[in-house]
């Protein structure tokens, strides 16, 4: 039947796959809507039916009965740090299981975001999961196009769009308090690129923490997440304050990585026993035995599922107010570091 149909060239529809099935057409429709209420029965009906006629759904077609397109945009900047994979990962997977694809553009630096919105607005999605910062004027076209905006990680100061995030400031500080309370006297930290607003609110949040607590001896040096930062910061440090500190703090793990790797391999220290370091994110190798990092990690799992659903209900329900949701992390304490 389907050679019949192709040869005609008449392309099977939905009302073809109902009349042989026996059952209505929004029946069919049903069954190839993800989450839609379906007898076992009417399903392997219309799946028998559609297998004989050769039939698949048109998502084009439907698009323009629903007018959604079915699909939505997720911004990440920098790749290379291992942290925003899994974040992409989680998210694709979350949105395949409700049928919806997910278009990703992905930013070199945080800054670099006008370009993948103008890319975005011609996709049509549905609606946006940006990990980047985004202005003003950028969050306010949003509302203009009345596309629904939910920040991963990152949050509008005057809650003009919704996010979800981790509690940065929390984490900082519980990794500077349990290096302070441990018997560390001085202290560098290892900094993120200066338009990650993430990587900002570690660092500012792990100095107040130390000063706070009394310690003054500290030296900052510029990064980007990367693992190579990390492993040439150890000579900067040098180069600025003449001696290593006893503790490191570093805005992310990859970072945190590459600065054992150069205490132990390039400067012939120990870790934790010359130097403690610490990260932020847990990311997978940071488990591993050769590093077993103390960090605090993010609760991805929780994070993800809470920044597609507020993403959902929004494409559903317009009228729906912005909200902010806060995670807090979870302290690992590895062997990398002196926490009491």
């Amino acid at each position: 039947m389907a050679d019949i149909e192709k040869r005609r060239g008449k392309p099977v529809t939905s009302y073809d796959v109902a009349k042989k099935a026996g059952v209505s057409q929004s029946a069919v429709s049903r069954c190839y809507k993800p989450g839609a209420s379906v007898s076992a029965k009417t399903r392997e009906k219309v799946r028998i039916a559609a297998e004989e006629l050769g039939y698949e759904p048109n998502a084009i077609a439907r698009s323009l009965i629903t007018k959604r397109s079915n699909s939505v945009a997720v911004i990440i900047p920098n790749l290379t740090n291992l942290y925003y994979p899994e974040v992409l990962a989680q998210l694709g997977q979350r949105f395949s299981k409700r049928g919806i694809r997910v278009l990703l553009f992905a930013l070199e630096t945080e800054s670099d975001a006008e370009d993948a919105l103008q890319q975005i607005w011609q996709y049509q999605v549905d609606g946006v999961i940006a990990a980047a910062k985004l202005s003003e004027k950028q969050i306010a076209e949003f509302s203009r196009r009345k596309k629904p905006l939910v920040f991963y990680n990152r949050h509008s100061n005057d809650h003009s769009a919704s996010a979800v995030c981790c509690d940065q400031a929390e984490g900082a500080e519980t990794l500077a308090t349990g290096l302070v309370e441990s018997g560390h006297n001085s202290a560098a930290i290892i900094c993120g690129p200066p338009d990650s607003v993430v990587g900002q609110e570690r660092e500012q949040a792990s100095e107040a923490r130390l000063r706070e607590l009394g310690i003054t001896d500290i030296v900052k040096i510029d990064g980007d997440f990367s693992y190579e930062c990390g492993a040439a910061a150890i000579d900067k440090i040098l180069e600025q304050h003449g001696n290593i500190p006893d503790a490191i703090m570093c805005v992310n793990d990859m970072s945190a990585i590459g600065v054992i790797d150069s205490l132990r391999f390039e400067h012939d220290l120990k870790v934790p026993e010359d130097v403690s370091v610490v990260g932020f994110d847990g990311v997978g190798p940071a488990n591993w035995l050769s590093f077993d990092l103390s960090t605090v990690r993010q609760p991805v799992g929780r994070m993800t599922e809470a920044a597609v659903n507020m993403l959902i209900e929004r494409i559903e329900n317009p009228e729906i107010a912005n909200e902010k949701r806060v995670f807090s992390g979870i302290l690992m304490e590895g062997t990398s570091a002196r926490l009491s």
